[in-house]
């Protein structure tokens, strides 16, 4: 399962790809509005330099023809922009068109299998199941996930299921466990996949020993 980051923050992006463990971005206009006033394309420009797979950005109208028209001039920012776009009857209509130009997109606002299967006959490349919204308000929403990867693969549907609105560490174990094709975590989630109390207390055990032992690491000049 890949993991991709559910930000528009720039630093974040930076710090994720150095971990080498991120492989895209996704961003919505909600995230683009935390990080202020400024240039919405030069944003954009910069995370997919500094990511080399997929970055969603969602287009913001909501009938089909601003959708088609929103999607067009995204996609032609970078090569590796993805157009969100929402599962509405709009939505669905925009993404017939623009699909069928080759434009990629990733549908989302998804909470439903229906709503995704819509989708992927549509021509999407991504689905994304929002997991967490759902479980707000009392509806398992790993489930989506589950059973829309167990319906693509049984019929053979090539769109990738991308698990959004990850809340925390055992949703990403979910998701994969799923069968999920990507993970969007957000940059504090990637954070605390990452820690775990056993391996800070192991870390200073090993360099106490090390330094009472009195040894040191020689290595060649130049190295």
């Amino acid at each position: 399962m890949e993991l991709f980051l559910d930000t528009a923050n720039i630093e974040e992006v930076r710090q994720g790809v150095k971990l080498g463990v991120v492989s895209g971005v996704t961003t919505n206009p909600s995230l683009a509005a935390k990080e202020g006033a400024g240039s919405f394309r030069a944003l954009v420009l910069e995370i997919c330099r500094l990511v080399p797979g997929p970055v969603s950005v969602e287009v913001t109208a909501v009938d089909p023809e601003g959708m088609v028209r929103q999607a067009r001039e995204l996609a032609s920012w970078a090569p590796n922009v993805v157009v969100k776009i929402p599962v509405t009857a709009a939505g669905l209509e925009a993404i017939s068109t623009v699909s069928k130009e080759g434009i990629k997109v990733n549908c989302t606002l998804c909470f439903s299998v229906n709503q995704c299967l819509l989708a992927a006959r549509a021509g999407v490349a991504f689905v994304s199941p929002f997991v967490g919204r759902l479980d707000d308000v009392g509806q398992d929403g790993m489930a989506v996930v589950r059973d829309t990867v167990e319906v693509f693969r049984k019929y053979h549907i090539p769109t990738k299921v991308l698990a959004a609105s990850i809340r925390h560490p055992l949703h990403v174990v979910a998701a994969a466990k799923a069968g999920a094709d990507i993970a969007t975590v957000p940059f504090k989630v990637l954070l605390q996949m990452l820690h775990h109390p056993l391996t800070d207390i192991g870390l200073s055990r090993f360099l106490e020993d090390w330094k009472a032992a009195g040894l040191e690491l020689e290595l060649p000049v130049g190295r």
